[in-house]
């Protein structure tokens, strides 16, 4: 069996850097994770979104 878990990469709205990089689990959460995170180039809280 493989793993259920898969790496992915959030990047910021605004400036599209690839802030942060999570784990999520392929059998729960089928859609793409959105969260509002810190971002260090736009030095405020934008809204980041998962990548393919």
């Amino acid at each position: 069996m493989g793993s259920n878990k898969r790496k992915i990469i959030l990047v910021c709205e605004n400036c599209l850097s690839r802030n942060y990089s999570l784990t999520k689990s392929v059998l729960t959460q089928k859609e793409r994770l959105e969260i509002k995170k810190f971002c260090n180039l736009c030095n405020t809280h934008t809204l980041h979104k998962e990548t393919r």
